[in-house]
């Protein structure tokens, strides 16, 4: 069936890491150096402006905000009083820019990053998935990831799901109570769709937005694409979230086609949202 597709916010020059919290959606603005929270009519207020570019949002037990500032490889915290602090510095695992995360129960975030300078035509090469603790302390947690991109984390914290961008597939692994990573394996192969931003639903399945051809595909594990939404001509979503009161709505996060380079001063980015028919689940 057809999605009605209606915009939420527009005037953004590149929007990533969409989150729903607490009746509200949280947004990183790459390139306007900012985290909005919006509400669900639209309106939108500055949480945190980021120097050096947010990305992945995520939340500690205590309701501080820790947000993956992108150039400088820091996690930053963002105290429920308003403090702000460095987090965790994760350089030394790092192979290009830190991107998106997600913070499970625990409270630990799992980091994916670039891999290789992606702005400046290097050629794709493997990187790490990063593990950061409550207390701040980076760990590897995985290597020989393709771009470790959007991430879930199962309802019952047992499993962490990864999108691999440039290996074109999901990758999942066992959580051992102790955070370390066993059982690595293919959750899905997709040779024809680029895993960005991403979400999970209450029946295990996973939204993932490919802005290389502008949809958002639902696929269950295996890769079997369940529903496809395409955004309109002129946009593609590099993001997507389950939110609302009900966790029915589907966020878009959408920008012009491209790969975001040259977006500073741009403010066409918009966010559009849909209604489907299973809400969200575990973590983002």
């Amino acid at each position: 069936m057809a999605r009605r597709l209606e915009k939420l916010l527009t005037g953004g020059s590149f929007f990533e890491g969409p989150r729903w919290r607490d009746g509200r959606w949280y947004i990183s603005d790459f390139y306007q150096h900012h985290v909005l929270a919006i509400e669900e009519s639209g309106a939108a207020h500055e949480v945190l402006t980021v120097p050096e570019q947010p990305s992945g949002l995520g939340w500690l037990r205590d309701g501080s905000l820790i947000v993956a500032s992108m150039r400088d490889h820091k996690l930053l915290r963002r105290r429920p009083n308003g403090q702000v602090s460095v987090h965790a510095d994760v350089s030394a695992f790092c192979g290009g820019w830190l991107n998106d995360i997600v913070v499970d129960g625990h409270g630990r975030a799992w980091c994916g990053n670039f891999g290789y300078d992606h702005f400046a035509g290097e050629s794709p090469r493997t990187t790490n998935l990063i593990r950061v603790d409550p207390d701040g302390k980076a760990t590897l947690a995985a290597s020989d990831l393709h771009f470790p991109n959007g991430s879930v984390v199962t309802p019952d914290e047992r499993t962490l799901i990864v999108g691999e961008t440039t290996g074109a597939r999901y990758t999942a692994f066992t959580i051992a109570d102790d955070g370390t990573l066993r059982n690595r394996r293919v959750w899905a192969s997709l040779p024809d769709l680029v895993p960005d931003g991403c979400c999970l639903d209450a029946e295990g399945r996973i939204w993932s937005a490919d802005p290389h051809d502008s949809r958002a595909r639902l696929i269950a594990e295996g890769g079997r694409v369940i529903e496809e939404i395409r955004t309109p001509a002129g946009t593609a979503p590099f993001a997507c979230m389950l939110g609302g009161g009900d966790g029915r709505t589907l966020l878009l996060a959408c920008s012009p086609p491209g790969v975001g380079a040259g977006r500073e001063g741009k403010t066409d980015g918009c966010l559009l949202t849909t209604r489907v028919d299973v809400p969200r689940a575990g973590y983002p």
